[in-house]
C-alpha cells in the first residue's frame, strides 16, 4: 500500500481533556514549526508514509474554513515524497457545535467535503483519510467517564451511533469529491480475560471480545444497525490500533496485563480475527511502547507481521505511533518517550533526538519485512488488475 511496511504517525489529538484544558498535540510537540525538518527525518530512515491530522478546531471557525494550518505538512509530506493519511477528526471539534445533535453530523459531513477539495487540489494521489479516529474509544472517553469533551457520563452508546453517523456521512461527502479515495477506518483492537478467581464471567468476556470492541466498525460496514447507511465500501480499510495496554482482566481496565501474562493473546491471533470477520486490506495503524521497552516492542510487532503475512493476511503495514515523543493528555507538564525521536526543550525549542535502540530494531524489522512487503505490493497488484478487466 505505502512504499515502506512501517509508517509513521504525528499525535495529532485536540480537544478538552479531563480538566477542561485544551490539548493540541501539534502544537505541543511543536511539529507545526518543525514540519519540514520531521518528514526528511522520516526519509532519513527509510520511513515512506504518515498518519497526519487536520485540526478541525483550528480549521473550522462557525462553518467557515481556514486551512492554512494544514498547508505546512502538505508541503512538507511532498517535499520529501511522504504519502500522508489525513486524520480529520482526533477527538476534538469546533465549540459552537452539540456533539448529540443533528447539526454536528452534517456540520462534520460540510468539513469532510471541505477538506477533501482542499487536499485534492494541493496534492496528488493517491489519497487517503480517517475522518473519525478511534469512535469506540472516544465514546467511552467522552460519552462514558468523562475524560473528553463533552465530558458526559452513561451515554456511551449514543455517541457511538452519533459517531457512526458522522463518519458515513463524512465518508459519502470525501467520495463525493475524490471517488477512488480510500478511507482508514481507525479503532482499537482490545481484549479482556476474566479474573482467576471469576470462570463465571467467561461469558461476558467473549461478548465483549467477540461483539462488543467491533460495534464502531460493525456500524461503518453496515452490519450492525444498517439503517444508518454504512457498507464494506464505507468500511474500506481496517486499521488496527493496539498498545500494550489492550489487554486487561474484565473490569480492571487502568491496569493491563503483565507482558509476561499466559492470558494474553497475541497480537496477530487479533488482527487475524479482525480480518477474519471483515476481508480487505488491514493495517496496524497505531503501536508503540514507552521508555527501554521500545525496541522490544518493535521486535514483537515485527515477528506478529511477519506470521500474518506468512499466513496471507493482507497486512498493508504498521504505524508507529506517536513517532515523537508526547505530553500526557491529561497531565500536560509530563513528557512520556514513546517515539523514534524524544524531545528536550533548549531555549523554547524541542530538540528531536533519535532513539538508537529502537531505530535498530526499526532497521532490522524493515530487512527482514521489506521483500514480503515487496512481494505482497505486487501480488496485490496483479489481484486488482485481474479484477478490472
Amino acid at each position: 500500500m505505502f512504499r515502506s511496511f512501517f509508517f509513521a504517525g504525528f499525535e495529532c489529538a485536540t480537544g478538552y481533556n479531563a480538566h477542561g484544558e485544551w490539548i493540541d498535540q501539534i502544537a505541543a510537540t511543536q511539529h507545526d514549526r518543525f514540519a519540514e525538518e520531521d518528514y526528511r527525518r522520516l526519509r532519513e530512515v527509510g520511513i515512506c508514509a504518515a498518519r497526519e491530522g487536520v485540526r478541525w478546531p483550528c480549521v473550522d471557525s462557525r462553518g467557515h474554513y481556514d486551512f492554512s494550518s494544514v498547508m505546512p505538512f502538505l508541503k512538507a509530506s511532498q517535499n520529501n515524497n511522504i504519502e500522508v493519511i489525513w486524520d480529520l477528526f482526533h477527538y476534538g471539534y469546533p465549540d459552537d457545535i452539540d456533539i448529540f445533535s443533528e447539526d454536528f453530523i452534517k456540520r462534520f459531513a460540510d468539513y469532510c467535503y471541505a477538506t477533501a477539495r482542499f487536499i485534492q487540489s494541493h496534492q496528488a494521489g493517491p489519497y487517503y483519510f480517517t475522518p473519525v479516529n478511534e469512535p469506540s474509544f472516544l465514546s467511552w472517553a467522552a460519552g462514558e467517564v468523562g475524560r473528553f469533551a463533552p465530558h458526559c457520563t452513561g451515554r456511551s452508546w449514543d455517541l457511538k451511533i452519533i459517531l457512526a453517523r458522522a463518519g458515513i456521512q463524512g465518508i459519502n461527502a470525501i467520495r463525493a469529491v475524490i471517488p477512488d479515495a480510500r478511507i482508514v477506518n481507525v479503532d482499537p483492537i482490545c481484549h479482556v480475560v476474566p479474573p482467576k478467581d471469576g470462570p463465571e464471567l467467561h461469558a461476558e468476556t467473549g461478548h465483549f471480545n467477540q461483539v462488543a470492541v467491533f460495534e464502531s466498525f460493525d456500524m461503518l460496514g453496515g452490519l450492525l444497525m444498517p439503517e444508518l447507511g454504512g457498507s464494506r465500501n464505507h468500511l474500506d480499510i481496517v486499521g488496527i490500533n493496539y498498545y500494550w495496554t489492550n489487554q486487561w482482566e474484565l473490569g480492571k481496565d487502568e491496569h493491563p496485563l503483565a507482558h509476561d501474562d499466559p492470558r494474553l493473546c497475541p497480537l496477530s491471533s487479533l488482527v487475524r480475527r479482525t480480518w477474519e470477520r471483515y476481508g480487505g486490506d488491514v493495517l496496524i495503524t497505531e503501536t508503540t511502547h514507552v521508555d527501554d521497552m521500545r525496541s522490544s516492542w518493535v521486535d514483537y510487532v515485527a515477528n506478529e507481521a511477519e506470521t500474518l503475512l506468512d499466513e496471507g493476511v493482507p497486512l498493508r503495514g504498521v504505524c508507529l505511533y506517536p513517532i515523537l515523543g508526547m505530553p500526557e493528555w491529561h497531565a500536560r507538564e509530563q513528557w512520556t518517550p514513546m517515539g523514534l525521536w524524544d524531545l528536550s526543550e533548549e531555549q523554547k525549542t524541542l530538540h528531536r533526538k533519535l532513539y538508537a535502540p529502537m531505530f535498530e530494531a526499526l532497521r532490522n524489522a524493515n530487512e527482514r519485512l521489506g521483500l514480503k512487503h515487496s512481494r505482497n505490493l505486487r501480488k496485490a497488484f496483479v489481484e486488482h488488475t485481474h479484477s478490472l478487466s
